[in-house]
């Protein structure tokens, strides 16, 4: 049974206000914490899978003697997750987010069984797609879910936590990665997602009362979605492969290009036809939506670029095991959670944001400057502070990007405008984690095989190699070893440095808008909400929110807006769709 608060007057639109202190208004409060309280655990699923792998992956590739096919691990995830995104954020605001979000549950699940009975690199690969299939949506709808349910001004404190579930998950994702490569095995980083899954569904279907979908049956922009996934399969393919496994000017790659570009120009001509367009082109017309989306990109390729092989460095470099490197990242993680959390904080009390990303992307870009300092016989508390740095500057800025793009689209298009913004950010990082990986596979097999002694090195070769077998490999070529990880990496951090600086001059241009206190949902139609004759609406059992009233004082513009609400009522009532 709904909750309802009596409607309080204003003029000129109707909206959700806030509630009284009342005892609606408390179990209102209770519901969304208990929703916050399952999206946690999901998005805590999502974050530790990721985190897990970057410490395990070094020992994973070694034993199924793939080293050569180790950025695939990752890339494999980030493209599948990349291309849903705009799929679930469109059907989300289509037919609801519930049941998409069970679902995505349960194709992450069913990826990490693929996962854990991989026998070799191809399968391993295989389950990680298909656990980005499913990723994808965690994320996104977990997003898109908070703005259903709180207004933007208060918003950013929840926003904040939830870029603190991805600094915890850094913290406890590569211990745990580190425990099962050195104890039950890594396998288990599959095995975990299975319980974790199944209460994150528990949570879902017993907490989460949202409304419905706009429409009861979607036209689907299915040719957009194809040629979208076509587009960014290949310019991750283009980053893959390009200077690598194909030249630059071969067939192959010059046929990439031109089916890329042909891709990316049907799917904005299909964009500019389409009903229900998968990534609606008026999006582009927004100025923050560019300016952020751009920096999200920026900051997409900066952060998974850095920190997917950072576990690997400290594994190789300093020498600490599994279990060590997830220890040393914590500095990292611990600063992301500070500044994640307070500027959340900070938003909701003082409405004023622009200038956190823009400090934030400023400190990210000095950190990255001093990691490419790093050497093999630096101390290790140095790599650490630098660590500190570059999650102070991430965590001013993750969460606060999503925001301002939520705040500048009305509630119908929060998922689709919320997707739109991550898929950018995750091309970016499709494109860091494949452009970092290529360059540092390069340059680590080039070092290598100029500076390796003729016969060392472990039986399968380099692609073999594990920070077990290197720690006890003769001093002479453990040092090699160690000298060539470092000196392939480090420099990229510093390639890095001028990219996100202009993510910096990109977001002095963001126009601070005031953020909403309300939840804005005069447009919805009926068959989104439950409405009865006393002009409210319910957010599911104990959520209600009030329409406002005050038709005798609004002007024209508030009269349309009561026009049609009478219409979506009388029709509701009726049983039968709104005309618009």
């Amino acid at each position: 049974m709904s909750t309802s608060v009596p409607a309080r007057a204003t003029s000129g639109s109707h909206r959700l206000t806030p509630p009284e202190s009342t005892p609606a208004s408390a179990a209102a409060k209770r519901n969304i914490l208990l929703v916050f309280a399952g999206l946690m655990v999901t998005m805590l699923l999502a974050s530790l899978d990721q985190t897990i792998f970057s410490t395990a992956l070094p020992t994973i590739v070694g034993e199924l003697n793939g080293v050569d096919h180790m950025l695939w691990v990752t890339t494999a995830y980030i493209l599948a997750s990349t291309i849903m995104l705009p799929v679930y954020g469109k059907l989300g605001d289509l037919i609801g987010r519930k049941g998409l979000f069970i679902a995505a549950i349960s194709l992450f699940i069913a990826g990490s069984v693929v996962g854990g009975l991989s026998g070799d690199m191809t399968s391993l690969i295989v389950g990680r797609a298909i656990q980005g299939f499913g990723g994808g949506g965690l994320m996104i709808l977990s997003q898109a879910i908070i703005a259903d349910v709180v207004p933007a001004r208060e918003r950013g404190k929840y926003m904040g936590i939830m870029g603190g579930v991805f600094a915890l998950s850094s913290v406890a994702g590569p211990l745990l990665g580190g425990w099962f490569t050195e104890g039950i095995g890594w396998r288990w980083a599959f095995w975990m997602n299975i319980p974790l899954g199944i209460l994150a569904i528990v949570s879902a279907v017993a907490f989460l009362h949202l409304p419905k979908g706009s429409q009861s049956k979607p036209r689907l922009d299915y040719a957009g979605m194809v040629t979208l996934a076509l587009a960014s399969t290949g310019l991750v393919l283009l980053s893959v492969w390009g200077g690598t496994t194909y030249a630059w000017d071969s067939i192959e790659i010059v046929a990439l290009i031109a089916a890329t570009v042909v891709a990316a120009f049907t799917f904005v001509m299909i964009e500019r036809r389409a009903s229900e367009p998968i990534m609606p082109l008026h999006l582009f017309k927004d100025r923050n939506f560019n300016l952020t989306t751009g920096a999200g990109l920026i900051i997409g390729v900066a952060m998974f670029g850095a920190l997917a092989y950072l576990p690997t460095y400290l594994q190789m470099v300093t020498g600490a095991n599994a279990t060590q490197a997830g220890l040393l990242m914590i500095p990292l993680m611990a600063g992301l959670l500070v500044t994640s959390i307070g500027s959340g904080q900070l938003v909701s009390r003082t409405g004023r944001y622009k200038f956190l990303p823009i400090i934030g992307t400023f400190i990210t870009a000095v950190a990255l400057l001093l990691l490419s300092t790093m050497t093999p016989s630096m101390p290790v508390w140095i790599i650490c502070a630098y660590l500190a740095v570059m999650g102070i500057g991430l965590g001013m800025c993750m969460q606060i990007l999503i925001l301002i793009v939520q705040n500048s689209f009305p509630l119908r298009e929060v998922g689709t405008a919320t997707a739109s913004n991550n898929y950018f950010r995750q091309i970016g990082a499709s494109l860091g984690t494949a452009v970092v990986g290529s360059l540092f596979a390069n340059k680590l097999a080039s070092l290598l095989l100029e500076r390796m002694p003729a016969g060392a090195g472990s039986s399968g070769g380099s692609n073999s190699f594990t920070p077990d077998i290197v720690r006890n490999l003769p001093t002479a070529v453990r040092d090699v070893i160690i000298s060539s990880y470092n000196d392939a990496l480090t420099p990229v951090f510093l390639y890095l440095v001028p990219l996100v600086l202009l993510a910096t001059v990109l977001l002095f241009f963001v126009k601070e808008k005031p953020l909403a206190t309300t939840l804005d949902r005069s447009e919805v139609l009926a068959d989104s909400l439950e409405v009865d004759g006393a002009s409210r609406v319910s957010l599911g059992e104990g959520a209600a929110e009030s329409v406002t009233a005050g038709r005798s004082a609004a002007p024209a513009s508030a009269a349309d807006a009561d026009a049609e609400l009478a219409e979506i009522v009388d029709h509701d009532r009726a049983g039968v769709p709104p005309t618009r």
